[in-house]
């Protein structure tokens, strides 16, 4: 599958505010989105002087901000939302605790990454076991009591170090447990939207896919 290599400040521009897509650089670095307020492309400034959105826009930016976030393609970032409103519940916050119980996102959330992206790479690169067994699948949902490790060979990886000695590394969530001498992180409990730290309007996501 086909993923985005172009630079991912153009993504947080687009949207109008960091999006923390490099780790921990978005920490310590200028960002474009601060230096240039304005979306991309060649009409440059001239476009914030666009007319007032559409709710369908709003609702539109909503989603491919939460989408580019995680690190989904659309089809994914759908199959995921028919998921979260085939459950019982609220589907805005469904769908959030959906795409936080994702393997790549638990493993950036535990701090073994400094971003989704660099998380992604190490579960496709077999770095990454779940209760034992080696999962090379990013969107693996996990449960509560899940035990997710790094192979004993990948322990002192560099990137791992990296983001394990960053000074910026978010702090560890409560539904999570890390045990950091041994790269050994579980599942304590299944998350609510209140538990997760994330600056979005989910319903305006579940208003759009409702059209």
């Amino acid at each position: 599958m086909a993923r985005y290599t172009g630079p991912v400040c153009k993504r947080c521009r687009r949207e109008g505010q960091k999006l923390f897509l490099k780790g921990a650089k978005c920490y310590t670095e200028k960002c474009p989105v601060e230096r240039r307020q304005y979306p991309p492309g060649h009409h440059g400034p001239a476009s914030v002087r666009r007319r007032k959105q559409s709710d369908y826009a709003v609702q539109l930016r909503e989603k491919q901000k939460v989408k580019r976030i995680y690190g989904l393609h659309e089809k994914q970032f759908r199959n995921l939302f028919e998921y979260a409103a085939g459950r019982p519940g609220v589907t805005g916050e469904n769908l959030i605790v959906a795409l936080e119980s994702r393997l790549d996102n638990v493993i950036f959330r535990m701090g073994l990454a400094v971003s989704r992206r660099q998380a992604r790479q190490l579960v496709r690169h077999r770095h990454v076991k779940v209760n034992g067994s080696v999962v090379d699948i990013p969107s693996y949902r996990l449960s509560v009591g899940d035990e997710v490790a790094l192979r004993e060979r990948s322990r002192e990886l560099e990137p791992v170090e990296v983001s394990l000695g960053s000074r910026s590394r978010p702090q560890l969530l409560d539904w999570l447990a890390l045990d950091e001498k041994k790269r050994v992180g579980r599942v304590l409990r299944q998350p609510v939207r209140g538990d997760i730290p994330l600056a979005a309007q989910e319903q305006l996501i579940v208003e759009l896919y409702s059209k």
